[in-house]
């Protein structure tokens, strides 16, 4: 139970929520901005999308570096925590497999443009590269193997092999209007898909 300060007055913990809620729609907010802009966007759009001032992103996060690992994090959980909702509320196994992929593609942008903020030979880029592997591995084993038990997909495919595939093919996509990862992302699933069979009469 909170206790009074020296004022006597009781610390709200409703303040706290506001303020972890705000920043997760900063987050969000930026998230979305990254994905249509690169991460390079200029963070008077991310505040305009926020629907704050450019000082309170500042106060939260003090340079870009901060602002981009702290968007990985948040898209790193909610990609964590899409996967069960999906399975849960989708029509099918692959059809939860093809919307998460989606989410993962989206993120893939703010995780190719880490990169260019933070030293990829640094501790810091290791850890938030393990952190990465850590929360949606088990995710993508979970999606696959849904699909392989429906008979929806292929066996034999690894969550690790899957991700990092569907990595490389996102790789250098910005501003080439010629290239769209999307289409051969879609084909590489297509790939992993089970012919149909003729049912017997």
């Amino acid at each position: 139970m909170p206790t009074a300060g020296h004022s006597g007055e009781v610390p709200a913990p409703s303040k706290r929520a506001d303020a972890v809620r705000n920043q997760q729609k900063l987050l969000a907010a930026a998230a979305e901005v990254f994905v249509t802009s690169g991460v390079d966007a200029p963070i008077r759009e991310i505040a305009t999308r926020a629907g704050v001032g450019m000082g309170t992103i500042y106060r939260h996060f003090p340079t870009r570096a901060d602002l981009v690992v702290a968007v990985f994090r948040h898209q790193v959980e909610a990609c964590a925590e899409a996967g069960p909702s999906l399975l849960a509320s989708a029509g099918s196994p692959l059809a939860a497999l093809r919307q998460w992929i989606d989410l993962f593609v989206d993120f893939l942008v703010t995780k190719h443009g880490l990169a260019n903020t933070v030293q990829p030979d640094s501790s810091g880029f290791t850890a938030l590269h393990t952190y990465f592997l850590d929360r949606l591995l088990p995710v993508a084993e979970q999606l696959l193997d849904a699909a392989v038990d429906a008979g929806e997909i292929r066996p034999g495919t690894q969550p690790y092999e899957l991700m990092r595939g569907i990595g490389n093919l996102c790789i250098g996509s910005d501003g080439d209007p010629r290239y769209d990862p999307r289409r051969l992302v879609a084909l590489l699933l297509q790939g992993l898909q089970q012919p149909q069979t003729s049912r017997p009469e």
